[in-house]
């Protein structure tokens, strides 16, 4: 009979969770668990997630950090997750939607990060069991000062993780096992094989989030959409980066801000454009102009640099003008080609 191998926190680090396997001999026939937050932070999201879709005998509870991908919640960790999918990020959220919050057999219990001790697995909420910030406020306010699974009294034993522990795991009383060691910033991948209970870690190979946080940097502000946003957002957006150690990042930022500069310094050009074009068109021509509602403004003598600032509110807007009345203005600067996506593996042997 197989054994059951839940492993805790990998976030994207999948060469670590190889060797993990490797250490712990795993078979066709042994159920892997993951405690979730399988994505987000190390450099391999894609092949994590494509381990757990594609290997039979496999679950994966839902961790706080599928939650945010599902509920669309994006901060700097998401936003990266999503450029290292790339095509494939929306079938990896659509399967995070099928994920289930908890997971029990006749040995064990897994959720992500707590229970409330004494209420029952289908009945305990969700926000609790996979540690989002309303779950976390919750047990605060629940066990203040100290920690859900100091109450829990079951004989059954528990395993979570969400909670680094340190490099080495939380074993308490022969029931309580948390597995986050923390090996996305370098510590420890660990992994709790049942019925033994057997203690098993492999060292991460590095600083996963140091390193994967500054490598996708000047991607994700790529990936903003920077022709959406006002020209104060575009400003404070820049300002905030202005300082970051990458040269790369620097430079693409001081483009972006000569670039709505010039945009908006063509502003004058453009309301002289408009008064040259409406005197030349007929009153249906201007209703029929994609430009019409500027045009009229510059036929009745209400349109000049000011006028058109109120209206190309962002460079979209102003671009769109540009290219109804024919003035040509640049575009947003080229960024470095962003790294491809990773293929995808198949499950282990």
């Amino acid at each position: 009979m197989g054994r059951t191998v839940i492993v805790g926190d990998v976030h994207g680090c999948f060469d670590e969770l190889m060797e993990l396997l490797d250490a712990v001999r795993l078979r066709p026939d042994d159920l892997l668990v993951s405690v979730g937050d399988l994505v987000d932070r190390g450099p391999k999201p894609a092949e994590v997630v494509a381990l757990f879709r594609q290997r039979p005998n496999s679950v994966a509870v839902m961790g706080n950090h599928e939650r945010k991908h599902v509920r669309g919640v994006y901060s700097y960790a998401q936003e990266i997750t999503r450029l290292q999918l790339g095509d494939g990020y929306a079938g990896a959220v659509e399967w995070m939607r099928t994920l289930p919050y908890w997971f029990e057999d006749q040995h064990v219990r897994v959720v992500h990060a707590a229970l409330i001790p004494g209420v029952p697995l289908d009945r305990q909420p969700e926000e609790v069991l996979c540690g989002s910030t309303s779950g976390e406020r919750r047990l605060a306010a629940l066990f203040p000062g100290g920690y859900w699974h100091e109450h829990y009294t079951d004989a059954k034993p528990v395993v979570f993780g969400h909670h680094v522990t340190g490099r080495e795991p939380l074993l308490r009383d022969g029931r309580i096992f948390g597995l986050d060691t923390g090996a996305c910033h370098g510590w420890n991948l660990t992994a709790l094989c049942v019925p033994g209970f057997t203690v098993h870690a492999v060292p991460a190979r590095a600083d996963h989030w140091a390193l994967t946080r500054r490598a996708w940097q000047l991607p994700v502000l790529g990936s903003r959409p920077w022709r959406e946003l006002t020209w104060p957002e575009i400003t404070a957006a820049v300002a905030r980066y202005a300082t970051v150690p990458d040269g790369a990042t620097r430079d693409w930022l001081a483009a972006v801000e000569a670039w709505a500069d010039e945009l908006r310094a063509a502003l004058p050009a453009l309301a002289g454009a408009a008064r040259d074009l409406a005197g030349s068109l007929s009153t249906d021509e201007l209703r029929a102009h994609p430009a019409g509602p500027v045009l009229f403004q510059a036929r009745g003598g209400r349109l000049d640099a000011a006028a058109l600032a109120r209206r190309c509110v962002t460079p979209r807007r102003t671009a769109d003008l540009a290219a109804a009345l024919g003035v040509p203005v640049p575009d947003l600067p080229d960024l470095p080609a962003l790294p491809e996506p990773p293929d995808r593996p198949g499950p282990p042997g």
